[in-house]
């Protein structure tokens, strides 16, 4: 048993959501009591004390959209012509880099991305993966890295006609071999998703047997929905109907589906999304560099649909998605007064609500009960700090690289900015040989 204390702590409990000297209480992978630093030190004697020396204590980061096999491209250069839209950097960046991977790539790929997640505070990941050449075995490799390490996460592979119709049922198997394994386990660090790229990559009759696969599996899906206008087109010119209209037809949206991006949506899909319950996840910074649009996430909120933060493969460091979702919409809308409530309410209850349909333990909240996954981060306030203004110093004044100590199903992963589960140095070492590897071939 331990407790975190010493620190101004935020908890996101309704009830009790901030101590400005406060402490947590851990015993085995939970937590027993928030409370007051000095009576929580009193009630627990015996506990080894981890000593926050003022900073600030506060659950862990989720992360609902994330992309591990684009983690080689980072400082990768290319011969090809500037990208003019969307669908070049898909065929000229992202469609070359995941046909490149082996699974040794994957493997380091995988390490590699989960430290910077966790050295920026990110205790859970939901990954959509892809590696055409590479299709067996590639979320087990994932997984592997992430029981190594030491992380939460929940993982899909992202089937596509794009390669062929064996290639696509290897796809199929791999997500199905997954959940099988994984989710039928009882355990409570990895889950499996079944994914699916996007509509416009996916004929009828490869919709019909990603829904064939799952029947009986207590599981939704993972799919980039609207993501760009190309979508859009491909589905109203091959099928007579919008992105939205056309999975739900066959069934795909629900209470456990990730519906990612949905930017061109209109009123009609929003209702959709809507009755059927569907998670959206927004990626701010991901959709700006594309150049794909705004997300109309702020309508999709004042209509009662879940919509959670991600970062698509941009980012491992959820504060900084935090910042760029505040002011997006601000100045999309050209009003400063917007994303103030909403951009919290993605990352900070959103996020847990989707976390929920997959994990047990109340992730995302630190209360009698919850699952402990804790971080402290390097911050002393400037101006008072209390419970009606605490998202606003996180706003403003943390980033990822603030965190110094990530604690996850209550166990120290990261201690003073070292990965103690894992030797960082050789794996970083091992991450750019492999990719220098992946970038000859390319």
């Amino acid at each position: 048993m331990f407790v975190v204390g010493n620190g101004r702590l935020i908890t996101h409990d309704q009830i009790n959501p901030f101590f400005h000297n406060g402490a947590v209480a851990v015993k085995g992978n939970k937590v027993v009591e928030t409370g007051k630093t000095e009576e929580i030190r009193a009630k627990y004697t015996e506990a080894e004390f981890i000593d926050a020396k003022g900073q600030l204590i506060m659950p862990g980061m989720i992360n609902t959209h994330h992309h591990i096999y684009s983690a080689f491209a980072r400082g990768m250069t290319s011969n090809k012509p500037a990208p003019k839209n969307f669908m070049d950097i898909l065929e000229n960046l992202w469609w070359k880099v995941d046909k490149n991977l082996n699974l040794e790539e994957i493997k380091y790929s995988a390490f590699a991305t989960y430290i910077e997640s966790i050295k920026n505070g990110v205790t859970t990941v939901f990954d959509h993966h892809a590696s055409p050449m590479s299709v067996k075995n590639s979320l087990f490799t994932i997984a592997d890295a992430a029981k190594k390490i030491g992380i939460r996460t929940c993982l899909c592979y992202e089937v596509s006609d794009r390669d062929g119709i064996e290639i696509l049922e290897e796809g199929i198997k791999e997500n199905t071999d997954f959940i099988r394994h994984y989710n039928l386990q009882d355990q409570n660090m990895i889950k499996g998703m079944f994914g699916m790229h996007a509509s416009f990559t996916l004929s009828d009759e490869s919709l019909k047997k990603c829904v064939k696969a799952i029947k009986g599996l207590d599981v939704g899906y993972h799919i980039h929905t609207a993501e760009a206008i190309d979508d859009l087109e491909d589905s109203i010119k091959k099928y007579n109907k919008r992105v939205v209209e056309r999975l739900n037809e066959y069934g795909i949206l629900g209470e456990k589906t990730i519906a990612v991006h949905c930017i061109h949506v209109n009123e009609k899909e929003m209702d959709i999304l809507k009755r059927t319950g569907t998670q959206v996840v927004h990626n701010p910074e991901s959709n700006m560099g594309n150049a794909v649009g705004c997300s109309p996430a702020l309508d999709l909120l004042a209509k009662g649909i879940n919509v959670g933060l991600g970062t698509d493969g941009y980012t491992n460091d959820m504060f900084e998605s935090m910042k760029v979702a505040n002011i997006i919409h601000k100045h999309v809308k050209a009003d400063p007064s917007v994303a103030w409530m909403e951009t919290p309410q993605m990352l900070f209850e959103n996020n847990r609500k989707i976390v929920a349909e997959y994990f047990d333990g109340n992730i995302g909240v630190l209360t009698e009960g919850s699952a402990a996954d804790i971080i402290i981060a390097d911050y002393n306030p400037l101006t008072p700090m209390n419970e009606t203004n605490y998202n606003s110093h996180i706003l403003f004044g943390l980033m990822g690289r603030s965190v110094n100590t990530t604690i996850i199903d209550g166990k120290i992963i990261m201690r003073d900015r070292k990965i103690l589960s894992v030797d960082e140095d050789m794996i970083l070492k091992k991450s750019r040989e492999t990719s220098k590897q992946m970038w000859d071939r390319m």
